[in-house]
């Protein structure tokens, strides 16, 4: 079982995760599954899903070694302590909750949070957030995380919201540690499409491991 801080240095070597949403179980199942086959390996379960638990609770049982199953949407303390009971390996959320990070470091699993402005970042990392969460992203643009990281060198953050396999590369070079990518897999799963979403994240994951490669 690997430890807090190799599950946050593992999302930052993967680069992508997959933020997963749908319509019902079986269509987050799937769409989870289509991004597996495609070589994403981190997936992030949103709690706006139907039955998100089971979810997650499938997906951490089919699992392989290298797979990192977290939750996402996840905006206070008591829905974390569902997603940790369901499996979740790391928690993300779209704002950054005090009992969350509480919680996360009780259990001794990464939390992601969603931050938008310097003091939000600042204030998550000094207690005890492991990755910042650039939420919306596409509020933002890559050369945010440039800025950014003049006052903070070094400040892990995963831009998500608005990456897209034209961008993704532009996110990478300016220094974002990793990515979450989940529009562009919803709309092709919303159709039923999950052959495309399979080669869409096996496009995303070229693309990344040949930037992060470069930037590294």
């Amino acid at each position: 079982m690997l430890s807090s801080d190799e599950t946050s240095r593992a999302i930052i070597t993967k680069g992508i995760t997959a933020v997963i949403r749908g319509d019902s179980k079986e269509e987050a199942l799937q769409t989870a599954r289509a991004c597996l086959r495609g070589g994403i390996t981190s997936i992030e379960v949103t709690w706006t899903i139907p039955e998100a638990a089971r979810v997650l609770e499938t997906l951490s049982n089919e699992a392989e070694e290298n797979h990192l199953i977290g939750a996402g949407t996840i905006i206070e303390g008591p829905t974390a302590e569902d997603a940790l009971r369901a499996g979740a390996k790391y928690i993300v959320g779209p704002n950054f909750a005090q009992d969350v990070v509480r919680l996360t470091l009780q259990h001794q699993v990464p939390y992601l949070p969603g931050c938008m402005t310097i003091t939000e970042m600042i204030e998550a990392r000094k207690s005890g957030a492991d990755v910042i969460k650039l939420f919306p992203g596409s509020q933002f643009g890559p050369s945010f995380i440039k800025a950014v990281h003049g006052p903070m060198p070094g400040l892990p953050i995963m831009p998500t919201g608005g990456v897209s396999l034209d961008n993704v590369d532009d996110w990478l070079n300016a220094g974002a540690a990793a990515v979450g990518v989940g529009g562009e897999f919803t709309k092709l799963a919303s159709n039923g499409n999950y052959k495309a979403v399979e080669e869409l994240a096996e496009q995303f994951v070229g693309k990344v491991k040949k930037v992060k490669g470069k930037v590294q």
